[in-house]
């Protein structure tokens, strides 16, 4: 929860300062379970340099936790991400995939892949927020959009076009090699696991041409995997020789159904 709350702060080059968590908790709560997500609250809290000041606490049906943060940040260092124009390189700060798989690899609990797949369980359990690249990124006025990945890469990269009103076409998928080998074994399809599996915290961005080989000096692990064309809206990726439409799936908030 802290994670998902510093990256949206990392995509629009915000450091964090304060968080309000407020907790759902079933009853009985035992005293233990509440030691522990304190814990692990404290912690995460303290990897990004801000404090919790304060929150709520009620019963609930279900464990629910909740934040709200407060940042800082120069107006004009803000990152939207409506700002991309046809030209600019299209770019994210890692590969995908590896969230999606190790969540399976959890909910299958087959002890070989855990052994085999370390990297993927720890993606999944041990998400990390992208903060130092979003406030490099905007600081270095470069980038003219950005977005977080939690929702998906799909979904990410249509939301950078329909706000920008201009299509992005890919020239690469990019997917880990854990997740190409994991897909392998197990008769997946590595390019859904990394563009429709989400709760991945990578940065997508847009920038100038001319800016992107600086950039890449400054946030090593960019890599550029597109470019942002005029027309048509939407999303395609070119694979081998193929040209595919890149549907816009993903976590959307306030459906019924989250995976369209």
């Amino acid at each position: 929860a802290v994670v998902a709350a510093v990256s949206d702060f990392a995509a629009k080059g915000v450091r964090p300062k304060a968080l309000m968590v407020s907790l759902g908790l079933p009853a009985p709560a035992k005293k233990r379970v509440v030691q522990e997500l304190a814990r692990g609250l404290h912690e995460a809290s303290r990897e990004y340099n801000c404090k919790i000041i304060g929150g709520d606490t009620n019963q609930a049906d279900d464990l629910v936790i909740d934040i709200i943060g407060v940042g800082v940040a120069k107006p004009k260092e803000l990152v939207r991400r409506d700002g991309a124009r046809p030209g600019d390189v299209v770019a994210v700060t890692g590969s995908f995939g590896k969230a999606s798989a190790g969540l399976r690899i959890l909910m299958s609990k087959q002890k070989t892949d855990f052994a085999k797949y370390p990297s993927l369980v720890r993606a999944a359990r041990l998400p990390e927020a992208r903060l130092a690249q979003g406030i490099t990124l905007a600081k270095s006025h470069g980038a003219s959009s950005s977005i977080d990945s939690s929702d998906g890469l799909a979904w990410s990269l249509h939301q950078v076009a329909q706000a920008s009103m201009v299509g992005i076409n890919l020239h690469t998928i990019p997917v880990a090699a854990e997740v190409e080998s994991f897909a392998k074994e197990h008769r997946l399809s590595a390019l859904e696991l990394a563009l429709y599996g989400g709760e991945e915290y990578e940065l997508v961005v847009t920038i100038r041409p001319e800016r992107f080989r600086n950039l890449k000096r400054l946030v090593p692990s960019l890599r550029r995997i597109g470019i942002v064309e005029k027309e048509p809206f939407g999303v395609s990726a070119r694979i081998g020789r193929q040209q595919i439409i890149v549907e816009a799936r993903g976590w959307q908030h306030f459906t019924n159904d989250s995976l369209r």
